[in-house]
């Protein structure tokens, strides 16, 4: 078995070292020259078996990372194939749900009897539409004729209750307004006495109740505050009987002091033979309150003639407070005149007028109405009969 198997490198000696200076060592003998030539036809099997292995794992490492990139590959077909697989199952079932509904839509037939259908139910809703709107437009326009009447009634009851012009031309011009709009010839007449009734409004005089009422309470309060003028002799003149000239500077004590002693006595009484007017005397303190109690009722009396429009009693109150006052408060003074001027100035303002009578106005526009209301029902008629004909 020595002989069969290979020697080892390890076991193969080295050769032996020639020097010059030794002589030629002799022939080895047979049997050693071919232990040496199969040492090394034996390294030479073991490098090449080296080599033969070494090329086997690299092309077994190659091959183990083809295989593997194979299977890679592989999976990520299977992978894409699986995604197509399941976009095609996707595809057949929207496919199958675009067949169920083409098999439910209808036919052609079936499409133009249902345009058909369309187009008419179209034609029922505008028809239908437009007579919504003729109704809703008439009803607006019965409202408004009555709301026209309901001012005219308004007005009619301004003037005659209250006597308020202003009001009554306002409630006028808002029915004159609600008649223009409805832009009707049929109109015409109601509009012709609203214009007569109108024009006269505008005659009628301006009431202001109110002013007079308050310009007389402050009437009252000023005669609460009038003095009556203590009467005042003016410096007399030389030309008249029993009157001394005009006074001269004094020439000593005694003449000093008559002057002063006639002028403070000339203050409470005086003889006068040429006197024009009558003097009137002083009012005591308890009559003077009488006097002004009296002007107040009577302007009191005229400010209720003021409220209920009662002329003669306002006339009548009025002349009653000059009266008072010319008999105990002297025209000289400037309170007394200024009071007397405004007195004069009130009793020239009327505080009543005949009412007009606005009842041809709202007879006209209540046969406006009655026509209106009896020509709606007779277009209904003639627009259901011409509806029903074939």
């Amino acid at each position: 078995m020595s002989e069969t198997q290979a020697p080892r490198a390890d076991d193969v000696s080295p050769d032996p070292v020639v020097t010059p200076t030794s002589p030629p060592p002799a022939p080895p003998p047979v049997n050693a020259r071919r232990k040496g030539s199969g040492s090394g036809k034996g390294s030479g099997l073991a490098v090449l078996a080296l080599l033969v292995a070494v090329g086997g794992l690299g092309v077994g490492g190659w091959s183990l990372w083809q295989l593997q990139q194979v299977r890679q590959a592989e999976q990520a077909g299977a992978a894409q194939a699986e995604d197509l697989r399941s976009q095609l199952r996707q595809l057949e079932t929207r496919n199958q749900a675009l067949s169920a509904d083409l098999g439910r839509l209808p036919s052609a037939n079936e499409l133009e009897e249902r345009r058909r259908q369309l187009v008419a139910l179209q034609g029922d809703q505008q028809h239908l539409a437009e007579q919504f709107k003729e109704v809703v437009g008439q009803s607006r326009q019965a409202w408004r004729l009555t709301e026209a009447e309901h001012l005219l009634r308004m007005a009619t009851l301004r003037m005659t209750a209250l006597q308020d012009v202003p009001s009554a031309q306002n409630l006028l011009q808002g029915v004159d307004d609600i008649l223009k709009a409805q832009n009707d010839p049929a109109a015409f007449a109601a509009r012709q006495q609203l214009a007569n009734a109108q024009q006269t409004l505008r005659q009628l005089p301006d009431l202001d109740r109110t002013g007079q009422f308050v310009q007389l309470a402050s009437l009252r309060n000023q005669v609460q505050s009038l003095e009556p003028l203590p009467p005042r002799f003016s410096t007399t003149v030389a030309d008249q009987p029993g009157v001394e000239k005009a006074a001269v500077p004094p020439s000593n004590a005694l003449q000093q002091w008559w002057q002063d002693f006639r002028q403070r006595i000339s203050s409470y009484f005086r003889i006068d033979f040429s006197a024009d007017q009558p003097i009137r005397p002083l009012l005591a303190e308890e009559s003077l309150a009488q006097v002004r109690l009296a002007m107040s009722l009577a302007l009191e009396q005229a400010q209720w003639a003021v409220l209920n429009g009662n002329q003669e009693v306002y006339r009548l109150s009025i002349e009653q407070a000059e009266d008072v006052l010319a008999a105990h408060f002297n025209n000289q003074n400037p309170d007394s005149r200024a009071v007397r001027l405004r007195l004069q100035e009130l009793a020239e303002r009327p505080v009543t007028f005949e009412a007009p009578d606005l009842t041809p106005a709202l007879t006209a526009l209540q046969a406006y109405i009655a026509q209106r209301q009896q020509i709606q029902p007779n277009n209904a008629a003639a627009g259901a009969a011409q509806e029903n004909r074939p």
